[in-house]
């Protein structure tokens, strides 16, 4: 019975109307009759056409009530309760009996009423009503919003396919009430929202409801219509695309070149052919390739298909160099490259040994550590160019994101593999030495951790399998000689420090430094500065000054600025004339550096009681440290200066307690302490200063001041010690003890557990070297301090 409403030709007035008491009911199916409307309907049961006989004959007035059961259509059907309670007054205009037994009437709504109750009927539903009053108020708010639902119906009209006179209706209506019916009758809402707005009593709240849903719905349709605009505005570039597609082949197959997109991917073919994949990367492969030809090449994802499969084909799956496997070339080779080092030249020599023996060795995985300067890094490169296989270095310091080592996935846009893979590609072989530079000095942040990455690549239980993000398919590392360096092992995690055989690089003797300076690092600088040895020469005895008094350091860094320094002042003289050979002297030196930088440390200092000499660690490298301890009179107050640490402030006080515990012993009045402060103090108070092995010197130079006993200025000494009088062992031994020999102090005192660390020292620094091993500290108090008379 759904039927396009207009507005009713009345001949009567709706007002004029007495709605009687009792009203014959006209169930509607799927829609709502409002007031004002009017519109031809369709009656086919028995019950409803008796009831438009009687009303034809009667006041021809009936409820025009909607039902409940939308899908129930037979009005026999229709009980009392199937109906809603709200309804309209409908006129009878006119009466139609077609052929087929039907009824076509036309109705007008007037008036709304309410049920209050069914009566009796034979045939069909009677019931009594109640009229629900139209009161039309004068009220600006009334008027802005009418003009607020014409304008907006005018839009939707202008969007949609409604008929353009609804426009000119709504404009000409004067009820308000009937515009706000009319509208809502155009705006396909849903029978339960239809019956709502017709339930709705004051004009206000009805012109609110209608306003809203005139919204949504011009919403909806301005929405769908931006969709269909441009779904049509893509459907029309693919069919421009397609024809131009279509006329380029026609063209291409004209001048005979044929497909440009085949004739590539032939070629891939070709190259997949001739290239060694392992089994998966080949399988992979064949998969893409087979995906690339049914893509468009303009397409970007025939690009991101052709690069991926570019990555696989440069990478070298089967690729290795020939390892130089005669040790005797090899050691050479090394002595050649690197003074020194004679630990990790020793390793090297024999990962080449038993790789002649067994040809599927795994690659070593080692951690150099070491301070700066030392040759950590051109060390990787020697052993590469020893072994002959390629170098690849990545610079770990400072990179936090894990894709840096497992590249990012291919699902994000510009993704490419990581450094690991990306240097093997650059190698060109399987089996480089691959250099992890500064591997200490990882980060980690929101975008995961690149150590937890390394802890695949470092297994050699598992780096033969490999993966890259980005690849998806397993690398075998296996055949890699992956080396690290780092300046400390603190930093670097547990389980990666666990992966990797450290090797330890202490500093460079002087003798050492003399000997690198004169084979490496002069003949490097000359040939830079374009100078011969006929230009410029710097004895031995010149390099030792220069060391001494203008470098101080565990590495060669500084000296070799310092001797390009020279360099550049010689070519300077060269340039203005001078053809003359230069020899430096090391008078000379004040010439080209300025003043001396350094001296010896012992030599600058005043002697007496209450100074001792300690030994310290740092990432760069062993020095000497300074303990003063100063006595006034107080009240047994201890202070401590020079930036301590909390453990070193703990090492100063377990050392006056134990001085304190026994005082009879170290021949020290018990009551003395109740009358005098101490105060220690360790010299350049502005760098940071910790750790535990300050301890026996501390001990030392507290004994010293209390008793007015010197320690002995020839002496320096590291340990840690306990309350009761124990010496325990430090770390750092290698490059505390050439920090005295820089210093020039060949006593050296150590704890008794560290006389293993010694043995490691190579002979020739050992050499002249005198190591005393005490287990407590009476023992460190009897070679330390200097005799009195009576004792000598």
């Amino acid at each position: 019975m759904e039927n396009e409403q207009q507005p009713s030709q009345k001949k009567m007035d709706p007002a004029e109307l007495v709605i009687p008491e009792i009203l014959p009911v006209l169930p509607l199916h799927g829609f709502v009759f409002y007031p004002g409307m009017g519109f031809p309907l369709q009656v086919s049961s028995e019950a409803s056409k008796q009831l438009i006989d009687d009303v034809l004959l009667g006041d021809r007035m009936m409820g025009l009530v909607p039902s409940r059961r939308e899908q129930v259509a037979d009005d026999d059907a229709l009980g009392p309760d199937d109906l809603y309670k709200v309804g309209v007054v409908g006129y009878l205009h006119k009466l139609n009996k077609a052929p087929e037994g039907h009824y076509q009437i036309l109705v007008s709504g007037t008036k709304k009423f309410a049920i209050s109750e069914f009566v009796e009927s034979d045939s069909y539903m009677r019931a009594k009503v109640v009229e629900v009053p139209m009161e039309v108020v004068e009220d600006k708010k009334i008027e802005a919003l009418l003009f607020n639902i014409r304008a907006q119906f005018t839009k939707l009209v202008g969007a949609t396919e409604l008929p353009q006179e609804l426009v000119a209706t709504i404009n000409s209506l004067t009820n308000p009430f009937y515009v706000a019916y009319l509208v809502s009758s155009q705006l396909n809402l849903k029978l339960e929202k239809e019956q709502e707005i017709l339930e709705i009593t004051p004009l206000h709240d009805l012109l609110h409801r209608v306003a809203r849903e005139l919204a949504k719905r011009l919403e909806t349709v301005e929405m769908s219509n931006q969709l269909q605009a441009s779904m049509k505005k893509d459907m029309d570039e693919r069919q421009r695309e397609f024809f131009l597609r279509q006329q380029l082949q026609a063209i291409r197959k004209e001048l005979g070149e044929g497909d440009d997109d085949k004739v590539e991917v032939k070629e891939l073919k070709e190259k997949v052919a001739e290239k060694g994949l392992t089994p998966q990367a080949r399988t992979v492969v064949d998969k893409e390739l087979t995906r690339l030809e049914r893509i468009p090449p303009s397409s970007p994802e025939y690009t991101v298909a052709r690069n991926y499969i570019d990555w696989i084909l440069d990478l070298p799956w089967t690729d290795s160099t020939v390892d130089t496997l005669d040790l005797t070339t090899a050691e050479a080779d090394l002595e050649h490259d690197h003074y020194g080092l004679k630990k990790i030249k020793k390793r090297i020599l024999e990962f080449l040994a038993v790789r002649k023996l067994k040809e599927d060795i795994h690659g070593p995985i080692l951690c150099l550590v070491g301070p700066p300067g030392v040759g950590k890094t051109s060390l990787g490169q020697s052993i590469a160019r020893t072994m002959n296989r390629k170098f690849v270095r990545i610079a770990l310091g400072g990179v936090r994101d894990e894709a840096e080592v497992r590249g990012h996935r291919r699902t994000y846009i510009g993704a490419l593999p990581g450094r690991i893979i990306e240097s093997l590609k650059r190698a060109g072989s399987n089996n480089p030495v691959f250099l992890l530079d500064e591997i200490d000095k990882l980060g980690n942040d929101f975008r995961g951790d690149p150590s937890s990455a390394l802890l695949e690549v470092l297994d050699p239980e598992q780096n033969s399998t490999f993966t890259d993000h980005y690849l998806d398919i397993e690398f075998d590392l296996s055949k890699v000689m992956f080396i690290a360096t780092a300046n400390v092992l603190d930093t670097i995690p547990g389980p990666l420090r666990d992966r990797m055989e450290v090797v330890e690089l202490s500093g460079y003797t002087q003798e050492e430094k003399v000997a690198i300076a004169i084979r490496h690092l002069l003949p490097k600088q000359l040939e830079a500065h374009a100078l011969t040895a006929d230009d410029l020469e710097m004895p031995t005895e010149t390099v030792g000054a220069l060391i001494a008094s203008y470098t101080r350091e565990a590495g060669v860094r500084n000296l070799e600025r310092e001797i390009a320094a020279i360099c550049r002042g010689t070519a300077a003289e060269i340039a203005r004339g001078r053809t003359e050979k230069t020899v430096i002297t090391p008078e000379k030196l004040y010439d080209f550096l300025g003043p001396q930088r350094f001296y010896p440390e012992m030599k600058a200092r005043s002697w007496g009681p209450g100074l001792a000499t300690g030994l310290a660690w740092t990432p760069v490298g062993g020095q000497i440290l300074f303990i003063e301890t100063s006595k006034m009179k107080g009240r047994g107050g201890l202070t401590l200066t020079g930036k301590l640490g909390e453990v070193m402030r703990e090492s100063a006080t377990a050392a006056l307690t134990y001085i304190k515990a026994h005082a009879t012993d170290l021949g020290v009045e018990e009551d003395l302490f109740a009358g005098i402060d101490l105060h220690v103090h360790v010299p350049e108070g502005a760098i940071p200063k910790d750790g535990p092995s300050a301890g026996v010197a501390m001990v030392s130079s507290l004994v010293s001041v209390i008793l007015g006993r010197p320690v002995r200025q020839d002496v320096a000494m590291t340990g840690e010690i306990t309350l009761r009088g124990d010496v325990l062992p430090v770390g750092g031994i290698g490059e505390k003890v050439l920090a005295a020999l820089r210093a020039g102090i060949k006593e050296l005192i150590l704890p008794a557990l560290n006389e293993k660390d010694v043995l490691e020292i190579p002979e020739d620094i050992r050499k002249g070297v005198v190591f005393h091993y005490p287990h407590t500290i009476r023992e460190v108090l009897e070679i330390a301090m200097e005799k009195n008379e009576a004792q000598s």
